[in-house]
Parts: C-alpha cells; structure tokens; sequence
C-alpha cells in the first residue's frame, strides 16, 4: 500500500525531508514567498565552499571537464565478448545472442565457426557491421534488429545470404546491398528512410518490409518481378503508384499512410491481401479490377458505403471497423453473394452503434454465410 510505503521509507532514511520556515526564502513566479526545503539537520542540499578553504584542486569547482587521473579508483573489469560463445559448438548452424550489450562484431571472434547459415544479434549495441566476412560462405541470414547502426556497410563478401533483417536502427539510406543479388526478404522496420532505392539488381526479393519510416512515394521497385509482399505501413506516403512492375505482388500493407484513392491499384490485378486501415478513405470504389481480393482491412477510414466490392467474388474477410457505415442493405447488396466469406468486422460503424443489441443479428440475416462477426464466432464450419 502506497502509506505504507511512505512510512517504511520514513523509517529508514536518517534525513528526512522537513520544510524550515526561517527568513531565508526563494520567491515563486507569482511574487510569493516559497519555503526552502532543508533537511534533518538544516541542509538545503546546496554545496559550499569555505571561502578561506586551501584546496588542492581549485580547478575542480569551474572545469566541468576536470578529472584528477593521479587519484582515479580502477574499476571491474569486464570479459570481452568473445567469452559469450566459448561454449559455443564449433560446427553449429546458428548463433543467437540477444540482448547481451555486444558493441564489437570483431570481438566475437566468429571465424571460429564455419558452418553458420544464421546469425542473430538483436537488441545489441552495434554501430558498425563488420568481421564477418569468415562466414561469407555459409551465411544465409543476418538478423541485426533493434541495434544502433546508422550506415549499412561491411556486407560485402557477404553473397549467399537470402534475409538480412536491420530493422529499428538509425538508417537513413538502403545503401551498399545491390549486390546481395540472393535476398528474399528484407527487413528495415522503423528507420530513418525517406526513399525507396538501391533495390533494383535485388530480383530475388519475396518481400520488403520498409514500415515506420518517412517514405513519402512509392518508387524504385520496377524489375522485383518476384517480389509477393510489400509492407510499407507507418509512412507519409499519399498515392499508391509504382506498382506496375510487380507481377507477382499478391500482399500489400499500407496502413496508416494518406491515401485517398484506391483506383491505382488497377496496376496489381493480382493483389491478393489489401491492409489500408488508418487512412483517409471515404470510397472503395476502383476496386472493380481487383477480383482476386481475399482479405480487405479498410478499419478506420471514413468510407460510407461498401460499393465497390461486388466484384470481389473470392472474398474471405471484409475488415470493416470504425468507418460510416450506415446501412444493412448496403452490407446485403455488396457481400451476400460471396460464398467465400467468413469473417466481417463491422463495430462502430453507425449500423453497429444505433442498435448494440440488434446489430449481430441483422448482420446474420444479410449475411448468413459468415462464420465471425467482428470477435465472435457465430457459426461452425
């Protein structure tokens, strides 16, 4: 209990705090007087010299770069970083040492390992990729996420790897990768990046991943003919374009960007997977061209009507939360006839807002295929 806390606290401190009423004051803003704050023994936790004191060092008391190094105390010593993989088998596949504060790569002394296809160094304290290179040729996947690296660098014999992970650093350029011709997925989550480039000899790539960063276009992707997933949610970015090249695009995350329009997205016939909630829609319609949609999250947008998916014949799930709907038969019109529905999220639209009680129900009856109505399943398959 806080009280008690307080009086356990009390009871263990020497010197308490005590307010000193005396005719030494400091004045508030307002012009009134505020007591100084002394303890015990009338300490104002001020620090005073004797103004007739002989000090040894009186260079102490103005030079806030001031270090007496003839009377320094030497501390603990700490290990190097090599020590946390002495009891590392020397023919392992993998090494994961996260959260272990390593700042030095070298340090690891990983040329004792020959056969590492995956490296893991999370949550370190990394500024600099290098001494790697003695396990270019095994290495297939470096995951550097949640590090301090500012500049991607030290990658270059490196050519075998097919993930390279360094989201939530300090990047503001994807730079000096061109040559990891290999890579599947890329990973840079949470940067500094204001713009997509450096990736084009990267015809490998099955997914990008470039969320939480300051992208403001979509550009530079033209030639990832094999790229399936994009996610680039988090971002500034205000039109969906320059996707034309991407013939195997089948998953796009954009959430929590501008966009307005969903008409370019005419470009990505195949799109499969569509994630654009936190956005500024008020329409779906453009999505006409886009037939093979399975799974749609337009959550807090501000779109009144469903118009614009019932050419949608695949559709599995509508994720529909937090917009203006407003109408069942609008719900019925739109989504009855898809077979393949299963999942619809509708709370706090208008139609679940007027009627909480009534609202699961008419979902039902204007949509008697669903399995789940927003977090609740209503039917068994």
């Amino acid at each position: 209990m806080p009280g008690q806390l307080d009086r356990d606290h009390r009871e263990e401190s020497p010197q308490h705090i005590e307010v000193i009423e005396d005719e030494t004051r400091t004045e508030h803003r307002d012009g009134l007087p505020s007591p100084i704050l002394r303890d015990s023994k009338g300490w104002d936790g001020k620090l005073r010299i004797d103004r007739n004191a002989l000090l040894q060092n009186p260079e102490a008391l103005t030079d806030p770069d001031y270090s007496d190094d003839d009377h320094v105390v030497p501390g603990e010593e700490i290990g190097a970083d090599e020590d946390l993989l002495d009891d590392e088998d020397p023919e392992t596949d993998e090494i994961n040492l996260v959260h272990s504060r390593i700042s030095s790569i070298p340090a690891l002394r990983l040329e004792r390992f020959k056969k590492v296809m995956r490296l893991c160094l999370r949550q370190n304290l990394v500024q600099h990729v290098e001494g790697l290179s003695d396990l270019a040729p095994t290495l297939q996947e470096l995951d550097l996420y949640d590090n301090l690296i500012s500049h991607v660098r030290g990658l270059d014999d490196l050519k075998q790897l097919t993930l390279l992970d360094l989201s939530f650093n300090k990047i503001k350029h994807i730079k000096h990768i061109d040559h990891l011709t290999k890579l599947t997925d890329l990973f840079f989550v949470s940067n500094k990046i204001s713009t997509i480039e450096g990736l084009s000899t990267l015809t490998n790539l099955r997914q990008i991943e470039l969320g939480s960063n300051r992208i403001r276009e979509i550009q530079n992707l033209d030639g990832l003919k094999n790229l399936e997933e994009l996610w680039l949610a988090k971002n500034k970015i205000t039109e969906i374009k320059g996707l034309a090249g991407l013939p195997k695009l089948r998953l796009l995350s954009i959430q929590s960007n501008r966009i307005k329009d969903l008409s370019p997205l005419r470009e990505v016939p195949q799109l499969e997977e569509l994630y654009i909630s936190h956005n500024a829609l008020e329409s779906l319609e453009g999505l006409e061209e886009n037939p093979n949609l399975t799974t749609i999250d337009i959550s807090n947008n501000m779109v009144k009507s469903l118009k614009g998916l019932g050419n949608l014949k695949k559709i599995e799930e509508v994720w529909a939360s937090y917009n203006q709907i407003s109408e069942f038969t609008d719900m019925e019109r739109e989504l009855a006839d898809k077979e393949h529905l299963t999942t619809v999220y509708f709370e706090g639209n208008p139609v679940q807002l007027r009627q909480p009680a009534l609202y699961r129900n008419k979902v039902r009856l204007a949509l008697p295929q669903v399995q789940q109505i927003d977090a609740t399943f209503v039917k068994t398959v």
